[in-house]
């Protein structure tokens, strides 16, 4: 029986909304079966993007950036890398994939995504099965003595304990080289580059249940 799991990620506004929802199929391997990425219809573009006031100017969560983001966005829009779905179109979407592959669902901190999709009228909720790949990511990678050596030796450290860093975006830099591009936080680039190759990783080693178990 072959195995796949949907990857999801999802960029916020103000309002604990999804402006930006992208999702992988993937399966065992690593390969990309399905990929989906939208800018979500009544949310981006009427509601800001989610920002944090007390931010320096420079960082990326900064309301300034919010700005820059927005730009971003719109010039994605423009090029056709994205378009604009209404939550029940990305319903639909969800509900064939749920249909085709019965994958089991997944996202980096999914109680996060699951209670933005929630307040959005995303319904994750069809899928039978789902775990926490951040979850599972610190139980078997997080606790190589490979990982904690690669963090230290160039800094991937936690800002008050300075302890190996355990993001989407650390792992990803174990994985594929410590030069390896800052994650964009746009929803489907993040699930596909960043987050895949993760779940791929740990896949290497464990079972389809194991995994289950390590990211509960």
């Amino acid at each position: 029986m072959r195995h796949f799991y949907l990857i999801v990620d999802t960029e916020t506004t103000k309002r604990g909304t999804v402006a930006d929802f992208g999702a992988v199929v993937i399966n065992k391997q690593g390969d990309i079966i399905e990929r989906f990425g939208a800018m979500v219809l009544g949310h981006f573009g009427k509601l800001p993007l989610f920002s944090d006031p007390a931010a320096d100017p420079a960082a990326f969560w900064s309301e300034q950036s919010a700005q820059r983001r927005a730009k971003n966005y719109d010039d994605m829009l423009e090029s056709g890398e994205r378009s604009i779905a209404s939550p029940q179109l990305i319903n639909q979407w969800l509900t064939r994939i749920n249909t085709q592959y019965a994958p089991v669902l997944t996202a980096y901190n999914i109680a996060f995504d699951l209670g933005k999709c929630r307040n959005t009228r995303i319904n994750l909720g069809i899928f039978r099965r789902s775990f926490c790949l951040m979850r599972a990511a610190k139980r078997q990678i997080g606790q190589l003595a490979e990982y904690h050596e690669f963090c230290h030796t160039h800094g991937f450290l936690t800002a008050k304990l300075k302890r190996p860093s355990m993001t989407a975006e650390t792992m990803s830099r174990f994985i594929f080289g410590a030069d390896m591009a800052d994650e964009p936080h746009t929803a489907l680039e993040d699930a596909q580059f960043y987050e895949a190759p993760i779940l791929t990783k740990i896949l290497e080693s464990v079972t389809r249940k194991q995994l289950l178990e390590l990211g509960k």
